[in-house]
């Protein structure tokens, strides 16, 4: 599988990471680093609309405003691991206590929240998919995105990826010193990169936004991604 595309801006969330000169910093240190700090609170999402959101439903919607602020989006792209598993797990706890469910949080624990709560916040009603690939997640949605594309030339997509931090009762081996983080990007059809993947076995617990947008930073001209199975293999022309 190959395909090309554009990528036109970008705009990423996580601890202590509030400026582009503080994700220019970290993608510029020898080896890839954890987060830690305080997100900055939302300028953009009214009060009453951030204290019914998930912390991580929260930066993704910060994220996706801060770039349909400075560019017109034809459609979107969100993609996530986990989605709002905090949020799921606080109502499995509260079932298994046999007390009342909060509506709130029934309403707001599908994997399309972030999703609906862009659409709603920028009051723009795009059309937007919400997608989960396990470890592949961002990767898939590239090619989700790219699919868009092709069907409308010219236009821009908006891929918006995010996880929160996974309850320790999951046991899983998703990299915890990452989370929460949200990445954004404004794409296009283009040259500028091309993706192919290959069988080759690696391994790696940095998320695969977060590995892209390091590499993209760095202008590296050729960078691999781990998957699910093998690898995604990125070549840049600029």
């Amino acid at each position: 599988m190959n395909y090309s595309l554009t990528v036109l801006d970008w705009y990423a969330v996580a601890p202590g990471m509030n400026h582009a000169e503080a994700w220019n910093a970290w993608a510029s240190l020898p080896e890839f680093m954890g987060f830690s700090g305080e997100i900055e609170k939302s300028q953009r999402i009214p009060m009453m609309s951030a204290r019914r959101m998930s912390p991580v439903s929260r930066i993704a919607v910060e994220a996706g405003l801060a770039l349909l602020e400075k560019h017109q989006i034809a459609r979107a792209v969100f993609t996530s691991r986990h989605g709002e598993l905090e949020r799921t797990y606080k109502i499995l706890q509260i079932l298994a206590q046999e007390q009342q469910v909060s509506p709130t949080d029934f309403s707001m624990s599908v994997h399309n929240t972030a999703a609906g709560w862009l659409t709603i916040t920028a009051k723009n009603p795009l059309p937007v998919t919400s997608l989960a690939a396990g470890k592949d997640s961002f990767q898939q949605g590239l090619i989700e995105a790219r699919a868009m594309l092709s069907a409308d030339e010219g236009e821009k997509v908006l891929l918006v990826d995010f996880d929160g931090v996974v309850p320790e009762l999951y046991g899983n081996d998703f990299a915890q010193e990452y989370a929460p983080y949200c990445v954004a990007l404004v794409l296009t059809l283009g040259e500028q990169f091309t993706c192919r993947r290959s069988g080759e076995a690696s391994e790696e617990p940095v998320p695969q936004s977060l590995s892209f947008l390091r590499n993209f930073l760095l202008n590296n001209k050729t960078f691999c991604i781990a998957g699910e199975v093998g690898q995604w293999q990125w070549n840049r022309k600029d």
